[in-house]
């Protein structure tokens, strides 16, 4: 059994070779991402494993069912990058890893936060240059705010936890309400409700048609003068250049995002020395009580063993026409 990687970075290599010493497949890595022009890089494999800024779409799908590829594997919880319907077509089976661990992404927007609150990234500049004045670096106690959950799956259900942890009253949005989050002290509440009354919003949902673009202009009118919001789920949930208009007038107070509606041509790469031609997240990234961390909430050890270790064993089932694959990993 072979498997094609696309968008691969070192430590994909690391651990999946880590965990290849189980399952003793042939895997192929690649650090281009899977398009139309690439998918002639699979040639000879069974399966290819995708990443979240691959874009799979028919023509992509067709492509890769013409050369024999029979799974397609997301080494990540999403699946908006893939037209599920025209895998089912070509009759690819398609698999992700929907819980690899909820803890790293819940802590990674618990981090951004307390770096935003407290200002800690600017605290530890100063000291650097020899500056210990803390003046203009003043925070606001968590405990007794208002926290807007927008989205209570395994991420959303963590980020609660902490939450509630922290002394803060937590309320939330989803379609389906959940016990186990209801059972933390969290109430369900219309989203109107979530916006109107939330001191921060953290966006825990999927992309979607319906979710796309949630933070626009008229949801942000709805909200608190200063209101926090952070994403760390999929960068198109958010309306940019809504944000920036907010960010202008002070109606955000502060913005964390871990995920871009552009990422694909900036994350994961190392554009140090490269002029960004993206003035949108050039113009973002001037506000000061702005925080972008470059898809990063994923990244822990323990979150990297899981994904590697559940992507080969879904690739194996499903190869080996094993029944065995979890029907919550199994999309097509």
């Amino acid at each position: 059994m072979k498997i094609a990687f696309f968008s691969t970075q070192p430590y994909d290599k690391l651990f999946f070779q880590a965990h290849n010493a189980t399952f003793d497949m042939e895997l192929q890595f690649f650090t281009e991402p899977l398009s139309a022009e690439t998918t002639g890089l699979a040639q000879g494999s069974d399966a290819v494993c995708v990443f979240v800024n691959d874009k799979l779409n028919a023509a992509v799908i067709e492509k890769l069912s013409a050369i024999g590829i029979r799974v397609i594997a997301l080494r990540c919880a999403g699946f908006n990058n893939v037209d599920l319907v025209a895998a089912k077509q070509m009759g690819l089976r398609v698999c992700r890893v929907p819980s690899y661990s909820p803890e790293a992404v819940a802590e990674h927007a618990v981090a951004m936060i307390l770096t935003l609150n407290r200002k800690t990234h600017k605290a530890y500049n100063r000291v650097r240059e020899q500056n210990f004045s803390i003046d203009g670096l003043l925070g606001f106690d968590i405990r007794g705010k208002t926290v807007g959950v927008i989205g209570t799956g395994n991420i959303g259900r963590s980020f609660c936890k902490i939450m509630t942890g922290f002394g803060a009253e937590v309320i939330a949005f989803d379609l389906i309400a959940s016990r186990d989050v209801e059972a933390l002290g969290v109430k369900y509440l219309p989203l109107v409700d979530i916006l109107d009354q939330a001191d921060i919003i953290s966006l825990h949902c999927p992309l979607n048609e319906q979710t796309r673009h949630i933070i626009n202009d008229e949801t942000i009118s709805m909200m608190k003068d200063g209101v926090m919001i952070i994403n760390t789920s999929r960068g198109g949930l958010v309306d940019t250049r809504a944000a920036i208009k907010a960010l202008k007038t002070k109606k955000i107070g502060y913005l964390g995002i871990d995920v871009y509606e552009q990422e694909e041509k900036l994350f994961f790469h190392d554009l140090s020395t490269n002029i960004i031609d993206d003035d949108v997240i050039s113009r973002l990234m001037s506000f000061p009580n702005v925080l972008v961390t470059a898809h990063q909430g994923f990244f822990t050890r323990e979150a990297l063993d899981e994904i590697a270790a559940t992507t080969l064993q879904n690739v194996q089932n499903l190869l080996l026409s094993n029944n065995l694959v979890a029907q919550s990993t199994l999309l097509a």
